[in-house]
Formats: structure tokens, sequence, C-alpha cells
């Protein structure tokens, strides 16, 4: 009788641990399945902001500045605007082109269009900016019609902007050009020079340290303004503010569509961007948007 009281002691005591296990259990399963639900809803839902874009863009003044103008409202949209400054028309496009510079803004199409045809390039327009009209200066005459026959006159050895300077020059009445050149125009493509005018060719920037040798040079605007030269001041004659010759912002095939590009050239096309050229350059430069 003992033998069976002790078994039948032994089989409910083992039921009883047998049921406090299976609650315990079954209330740990239910812990488990509801605590990362409660953590989950707990969770901010705000995702993480993206990391802002660095790009670096190669300019010449005064497109330097213009940038300079924009870098507060692009970090706001996450891009950081990295400027570098150049003294000539041709490094921007090398560096561009060998990915050291992500864009480049100092030129216009007709330049561009040449340039990447004698370098075997495909850089591409993104967007136009503004034109800076070129214009004649000197430091020795007050007019043109005080010009001597003879006289030294400086225009940019480079293709494209040696025939817009020949044009202009032609347009002020100083000579002519063989029909149909355009800005494929060269010194020898003058068909009637009747001051025998001795044009020098020569490197665009040096073109403004000519001043005190030359009668009158064909300066670019943005080389006028590093000269402290005022265009609607200083300038004899100047380009019509229509001119074709918009500058641009430039970049590569394979990063012209990239957001941080395109929200640079939409802050170049901006209102803010009108404003700003039009009050800090007095019609120097003229906004082609």
């Amino acid at each position: 009788m003992k033998k069976w009281i002790t078994l039948l002691f032994t089989v409910v005591l083992a039921f009883s641990l047998a049921a406090c296990g299976s609650k315990s259990d079954n209330k740990s399963g239910s812990e488990a399945s509801t605590t990362p639900e409660s953590s989950t809803s707990a969770a901010p839902t705000t995702a993480p902001s993206a990391e802002p874009v660095k790009i670096t863009v190669g300019a010449t003044t005064p497109h330097a500045e213009i940038l300079e103008h924009l870098k507060p409202a692009l970090e706001k949209e996450g891009v950081i605007l990295d400027i570098k400054e150049f003294t000539d028309y041709v490094q921007p496009n090398v560096q561009l082109n060998d990915k050291q510079l992500d864009a480049n803004y100092f030129q216009h199409v007709p330049y561009l269009d040449e340039f990447n045809k004698e370098h075997n390039m495909n850089l591409v327009k993104v967007v136009g900016v503004h034109v800076e009209p070129m214009g004649i200066y000197s430091k020795k005459i007050k007019s043109l019609d005080e010009l001597k026959d003879k006289a030294k006159v400086t225009i940019p050895n480079d293709a494209t902007n040696g025939g817009r300077a020949l044009l202009l020059l032609e347009k002020a009445g100083l000579l002519k050009l063989k029909d149909g050149v355009g800005i494929n125009a060269t010194v020898k493509d003058i068909v009637d020079n009747p001051k025998k005018l001795a044009i020098t060719e020569l490197e665009a920037a040096m073109l403004p340290r000519t001043l005190d040798e030359v009668a009158i040079s064909v300066v670019n605007t943005n080389f006028a303004l590093d000269a402290g030269l005022k265009p609607t001041k200083d300038a004899l004659f100047i380009e019509d503010k229509d001119s074709p010759y918009v500058n641009i912002l430039v970049a590569r095939e394979d990063n012209k569509d990239s957001d941080a590009i395109q929200k640079l050239a939409k802050a170049l096309n901006s209102e803010d961007t009108r404003k700003f050229i039009e009050t800090q350059y007095e019609g120097a430069l003229v906004p082609a948007f």
C-alpha cells in the first residue's frame, strides 16, 4: 500500500511540475512575441538625414563670385560647394575632363564646342546663366574717333574669342571681314583695314596688362573686371545685351544629371541669382534666363 501511495504522489508531483513549466514557457513565449512589437512601436520613425554631397566647380571671375553667393542656399539643399578659381580658359576644361572637377562655369557654347573638337573631349552644357558683353578698352584715348592710323590693337588668341573680338571691331566700324566668316574669323579674314591697325593676338588673361602699351584692346568682361575696369563705364564700345555668347555651367556626360549638379543648375537660374547679377554688376553681366 505504501508503495502505491508513494508512486501516486510521484506521478502527481511530476504533472504539477510539468504544468508549471508549461505555464512559464507560455508566458515567456508571449512576452518574447510582444516585446519586439512594443519596442518597434516606440522607436522613432524619422529616417536619418542624407550626408551632404561635396562638388568642386572651376570658375574664373566673376563666375566664382556668383557661385560664392550661392553657397548658403546650396548647403541647405545638401550640396557643399567647393570653388576652385582659375585665371585661364584651358585648365578648367582639362581638369573637368580628368575628373579633378565636377563642373565648371566660365565659358560660352562656341568656345566649348571648339575646345571639345580640338581636344577630343565631350564636355556638355548643363544650363545657360549670363552674358558678359565683350568690350573695347583704352587708357590712351577717350573715343574710338581718336584712334590713329597704324594704332596697336590686342585681341584674344583663342579661336572663338578672337573671332568674336574681330566681329566687335567690325561692328565698331574699324575694319571689314570676309562675308560669312562669323565667329570663326581670323586676322587673315580682314578684307578692309582703313586705319591699317596693327593687330596682335594674345592670351585673353593678358589683355588688360597691354593697355599701357597699345591704343585699344578687346577684352572679355571677366578679365576686365579682374583689372578693375567697369564695362558699362570704361568700355569705348561694347557688345549689345542680346549677345549670343551666353556663359554656361558645364559638366561631363557621366555626371550632368546627378542630383548635386542639377541643384546647382537650378540655383544658378534662380530669381535670387538674377537679382544678385543685376545688382552686383550693374549691366556688366546680363542674366540669360
